[in-house]
């Protein structure tokens, strides 16, 4: 299969629509360290389009662990779950943030198969957020987040 070519008005249509972060852990790139990926939602070799609706921005390791795949278990049902479609489906009906922003929790199972699919709870990643929380950097304010968490 050949593999489409993201075009500059492209790109800066995927980065807005995100929100400049990626649409998985919400991450935002001034923060994040490496640039943030273009990642097609439903992988090219799933049939996937380079059309905008099945692009979105993701974090390196979001990406990484995400890879070419479109669903995952969910860990509290055991039943096979389709990820998070960030250009279908709304950040805060399936997430929620713990612990100030530190922990991302699922709250549906097409959540919690993408917490646990890409690990977005990484210790090495909890621990990076708390210094961001001490610095204000993070997590995004138009988030949904339980302080007592």
């Amino acid at each position: 299969m050949s593999r489409q070519r993201v075009s500059r008005a492209q790109r800066l249509r995927v980065f807005a629509a995100a929100k400049n972060r990626c649409a998985y852990c919400h991450t935002t790139e001034r923060i994040v360290g490496p640039y943030l990926e273009i990642d097609h939602i439903v992988p090219e070799s799933a049939g996937g389009t380079t059309a905008d609706h099945n692009l979105t921005l993701a974090c390196p390791l979001c990406n990484s662990h995400k890879s070419d795949r479109t669903h995952a278990l969910d860990p509290q049902t055991g039943k096979v779950s389709p990820l998070f479609h960030p250009n279908e489906q709304a950040w805060h009906e399936h997430f929620r943030w713990l612990e100030n922003g530190a922990v991302i929790v699922g709250t549906t199972p097409v959540g919690r198969a993408t917490v646990v699919a890409l690990d977005m709870n990484h210790p090495d990643v909890v621990a990076t957020r708390r210094l961001w929380i001490t610095v204000g950097w993070h997590p995004p304010l138009d988030d949904t987040y339980d302080e007592q968490g």
